[in-house]
């Protein structure tokens, strides 16, 4: 059996209506069922940003996530296929009236993906203060509690409303599938033969 992590919302139910397209079956969680169990499969429904650490721990054989979870977390696991749905930008967002200037002294950054933060601003030999928050980011530039944010974009929609502008992308994201390392070698052959038949579906126009 195979056990796959997948984060509530819209990316599990597009993972398993492609799972329904190649086994001819449903895979449905019952009303506020966290395991789905069906044939060879076991599916776990989990926060988006704990599938890598399901994945990671072995609770999960394989998990279906965005790329930026995987780099945020940045634990060792296999990146099997990138399933070119979920598209989106992490990126910096600023005031509108406000310029980016990287050779600022004292540069404070409000983000719930620190990592990623870290590794941007390092890469330009910058170590700004980071302050980890876990939701409403557009708040801290407006109220004076950080320079930027990093933060998810998709269409840019929830900065503008909120008075702040892009200024740069540090990173393009799409859903990618997932192994751990340890199954990967265990259970080789099942993993790989779901890997073409997901292969098969991205190829042909699917979307996770």
């Amino acid at each position: 059996m195979l056990t796959i992590a997948l984060p509530k919302g819209r990316i599990a139910e597009d993972t398993l209506k492609i799972f329904k397209e190649i086994f001819n079956r449903e895979f449905e969680f019952e009303d506020r069922k966290l395991v789905l169990e069906s044939g060879e499969f076991k599916f776990l429904l989990v926060r988006n940003q704990d599938v890598p650490t399901y994945v990671y721990h072995q609770a999960a054989d394989l998990g279906v996530v965005g790329l930026d979870v995987l780099e945020d977390k940045g634990l060792d696991l296999v990146r099997l296929l990138d399933l070119k749905g979920g598209y989106c930008r992490v990126a910096i967002g600023m005031r509108n009236e406000d310029e980016l200037d990287y050779n600022k002294p004292d540069i404070v950054v409000a983000t719930k993906m620190t990592n990623i933060a870290e590794k941007f601003f390092a890469s330009k030999a910058i170590s700004p203060k980071i302050i980890k928050l876990y939701g409403s980011m557009e708040l801290a530039p407006v109220i004076g509690l950080a320079d930027m944010i990093v933060d998810i974009v998709e269409t840019g929609t929830t900065m503008k409303q909120n008075g702040l502008k892009v200024v740069d992308t540090i990173m393009e994201s799409t859903t990618h599938l997932i192994a751990n390392r340890s199954s990967f070698i265990e259970k080789k052959s099942e993993i790989l033969d779901l890997y073409s038949r997901f292969e098969d579906v991205i190829n042909r126009g699917g979307r996770v």
